[in-house]
């Protein structure tokens, strides 16, 4: 018996970066410290432009990382209820630089009204704490991937640059 293997090339689905944001109430982060060690967490966050703004404690071992401008990556996933494949669910990962909002400055009371307008009035509670400081995070590239066969470049204001084809898919 001849056995032919037809290759079937995953037809791309149209990006949707802003509307998979919109759709998210927090963002998983990805730090390091100052000795290369890993830390995943998660932070509600607002978005200004293209600025995502968390306010974290320096109780979580993330923040630290934050506060120091070390690497940083963050991730918005489609939600795994949602998704019809569990091996293609949708998400945007974006390489960040990160700065500390000074407290009480014009930038940090606009965002507190926005965080507070989002994610309820416990942040009126936790903005006054003295160790929450407010990040922020300014994506300067990363991916998106929208399912089998359809991944793309993204550039610094979230906008897809290019499909990313057969970059990085060859099979062994």
């Amino acid at each position: 018996m001849n056995h032919t293997h037809t290759e079937k090339k995953a037809k791309p689905v149209a990006p949707k970066v802003k509307e998979l944001i919109e759709r998210s109430k927090s963002v998983i982060l990805a730090t390091v410290d100052a000795e290369g060690n890993p830390n995943s967490s998660y932070a509600p966050f607002v978005q200004i432009d293209n600025t995502f703004y968390i306010l974290v404690s320096f109780m979580a071992r993330h923040t630290k990382n934050l506060s120091e401008g070390r690497k940083t990556s963050m991730m918005f996933i489609e939600d795994e209820s949602a998704t019809k494949q569990i091996y293609a669910r949708e998400r945007l990962t974006m390489e960040a630089a990160t700065s500390q909002i000074e407290r009480d400055s014009e930038t940090w009371n606009n965002v507190v009204v926005k965080l507070k307008e989002a994610h309820g009035k416990v942040v009126d509670v936790i903005s006054e704490m003295g160790d929450f400081i407010l990040i922020a995070l300014q994506p300067t590239k990363g991916s998106y991937v929208n399912g089998f066969g359809s991944a793309y470049f993204v550039d610094s204001n979230l906008e897809i640059i290019e499909h990313r084809n057969d970059v990085n898919h060859q099979a062994k």
